[in-house]
């Protein structure tokens, strides 16, 4: 998919505490201020703990960014833990066109029942399969964090890989095992993600 230019691109993302997706979040921030992009990523506070729902939001733009607030009419959202599709209205204010990215092993079909009908687009990981895979066990942000890339095309997915091996060398430094595996789940689901 190609990269977009020229627009503010705005992501929301669901998931529990202690699931990566406050890091995901700040991630992609990172990945497209080494891109040269105008970025903004932050989550939205409440009564943190592990295991209670989050919300996190990135801003991405080709120019500078003015407005500093949450987002209320993402062009994108991704839902890290599908558990929250029963207690967190995850639709609300997705623009028209927009991409639900929902880590789930669920087909397209199950999770559009799910959600009563949604008939938007749709982008499904198996990000439990995909990290376990790679990293040994589960972490889905590193697989979410590729699924949004692929899925919103927001930025160009060899410079994305690039730049994150860096980021990883840098984070991981006495770690080769784990910059690998997250290089491999990057990869991985950048390869196998599809929009639907």
């Amino acid at each position: 998919m190609k990269s977009n230019t020229g627009q503010t691109v705005e992501i929301r993302w669901h998931g529990r505490g202690g699931q990566g997706a406050k890091t995901a979040c700040l991630l992609l921030a990172e990945a497209a201020f080494f891109a040269g992009k105008y970025v903004q990523g932050f989550p939205e506070y409440g009564p943190e703990r592990m295991g209670a729902p989050i919300t996190a939001y990135n801003r991405i733009s080709d120019e500078k960014l003015t407005v500093h607030s949450n987002i209320y009419t993402p062009d994108h959202v991704v839902v890290v833990d599908e558990t929250l599709l029963h207690t967190v209205d995850v639709l609300h204010g997705l623009k028209e066109g927009g991409i639900l990215i929902i880590n789930s092993k669920h087909s397209p079909e199950k999770i559009r029942e799910m959600l009563g009908g949604y008939e938007g687009k749709l982008c499904i990981v198996d990000a439990e399969r995909i990290s376990t895979e790679t990293l040994g066990r589960n972490f889905p942000n590193t697989p979410m964090l590729a699924a949004v890339v692929k899925a919103s095309g927001v930025l160009d997915e060899e410079q994305f890989t690039r730049d994150m091996r860096q980021s990883f060398e840098h984070k991981f430094r006495s770690k080769p095992e784990v910059i690998e595996g997250n290089m491999n789940a990057l990869k991985k689901t950048l390869d196998e993600v599809q929009v639907v």
